[in-house]
């Protein structure tokens, strides 16, 4: 608590798309937020500041991390594992040094941790861990968080599948399928590279960059970021909840279905099918990857549903024509100068 008797949040990387979410809904529970990044009050570079920061908190959130909406060059691989490990490191640290542990760390994850999927889906129970980059910064990121001793402070680390809102992944599928490019994405061969090997202290995976043959039955595990501000407010509130928890519509797709909502919340009539080698050189041009639309990703959130938590937006077209609706309000909006 403040010196006013509110809560306390410490919020880090408040100001990415899911970050700035999560800190306006604490922002309206009544909390009093600390903020930790680079453009923050807070800096990662600060250790003093840092512990004074958690110390007394009511909760710590940790959204901080490179987006992975990006080329896969060696500098930026090793950026997007650094940024989620170490400053995880460093709030672990200043957690353990605190007086007064927060009660609660929620710390960001990915459902990418699991592997390519086309059998059965994964919850946190079953799932299968996959191998390669993706997965390794995702298992680097959660060993890091679940390490050391924290006897005073539930940690759950929140593996959320694609969050659809106004963020990288949905303007991407909106602009393709404006483009009539938003049919059906195959995976198969590529040309061979190494952006997807293994990466940290235990690389895992091939050198070589994997390919299925999918016929565009990838699984795609989606979730509204209505819901993710949501489930993070009911972990943050349920004590029974800790460890790796999977945020995840009930209702996955796959990404058939996914592309025919998307065209026609878009309004577009047609869209043509892409193969794995158009995907890559696309990926290329708009400085991205293709594993972004061609993983297999199906994961269902089962500690949650165990716990009595309801999505709000469990249905894939009605989510994606709710966030539609709010981007032309956004973009409709006069700009205020002044």
């Amino acid at each position: 608590m403040d010196d006013n008797g509110r809560p306390v949040a410490v919020v880090a990387g408040a100001s990415g798309f899911i970050g700035r979410a999560v800190a306006a809904a604490f922002e309206e529970d009544g909390y009093e937020l600390r903020l930790v990044g680079r453009s923050a009050a807070i800096g990662w570079q600060d250790a003093a500041s840092l512990r004074r920061a958690v110390d007394g908190a009511d909760v710590v959130v940790n959204f901080a991390g490179k987006s992975v909406d990006c080329r896969y060059t060696d500098r930026n691989r090793q950026e997007v594992l650094d940024s989620r490990v170490l400053t995880t490191r460093a709030l672990r640290r200043a957690i353990a040094e605190a007086e007064r542990s927060p009660g609660v760390w929620l710390n960001a994850s990915t459902a990418t941790i699991y592997r390519h999927e086309m059998e059965r889906p994964n919850t946190e129970a079953d799932g299968r861990i996959g191998e390669g980059f993706s997965v390794d910064v995702a298992t680097s990121w959660e060993r890091e968080f679940f390490a050391g001793h924290l006897p005073d402070t539930r940690r759950a680390a929140l593996r959320m599948a694609i969050v659809l809102g106004d963020g990288p992944a949905t303007r991407m599928l909106f602009t393709l399928a404006r483009l009539g490019l938003g049919g059906t994405q195959h995976d198969g061969w590529c040309p061979p590279h190494r952006r997807y090997r293994g990466i940290g202290e235990h690389p895992t995976g091939s050198d070589r960059a994997p390919w299925h043959r999918t016929h565009g039955r990838q699984h795609f595990s989606w979730v509204h970021i209505d819901d993710v501000v949501g489930a993070v407010r009911f972990i943050r509130d349920d004590e029974r909840l800790a460890g790796p928890i999977d945020i995840a519509s009930p209702h996955p797709s796959d990404n058939r279905s996914l592309m025919r909502a998307v065209r026609h919340v878009v309004g577009a009539p047609i869209g043509m099918p892409s193969a794995r080698w158009m995907l890559e050189l696309g990926a290329w041009a708009l400085r991205t990857e293709a594993e972004l639309l061609l993983k297999s990703r199906w994961v269902l959130p089962r500690a949650l549903a165990d716990a009595g938590f309801t999505f709000a937006h469990p249905d894939l077209e009605a989510a994606l024509a709710d966030i539609r609706a709010r981007l032309r309000t956004s973009e409709a909006a006069p700009t205020l100068v002044g």
